[in-house]
């Protein structure tokens, strides 16, 4: 009986441990980037309601750059590359370094 309960309580400690140690690990996660259906190279700035930028991560290892739409006409993905979204972040980047 004493062996029994041992064993038991042994079995449901490794157990325990080894859940621990899986979860901790990083794994082959699914890609979740938001620019899966393409990118456009320009925008016209009279059109841009909101600009966001997402750097690389460990979910999504591009940098995304998304524009809103006025008039509730969606959202594109300006690829980063593109001179437009060069000059758009650096003039983005220069307005916020002013600020502060």
């Amino acid at each position: 009986m004493t062996n029994m309960m041992t064993s038991t309580v042994l079995i449901s400690f490794l157990a325990c441990l080894l859940l621990v140690n899986v979860e901790g690990q990083v794994g082959h996660s699914k890609t979740r980037c938001l620019c899966l259906n393409g990118m456009v190279n320009h925008v016209k700035p009279v059109l841009i309601e909101k600009l966001e930028v997402y750097t690389s991560k460990h979910s999504c290892q591009n940098m995304e750059i998304i524009v809103t739409l006025k008039n509730g006409k969606g959202m594109k993905c300006l690829n980063p590359e593109a001179p437009f979204a060069k000059k758009t972040i650096e003039k983005i980047m220069k307005n916020q370094r002013s600020v502060q």
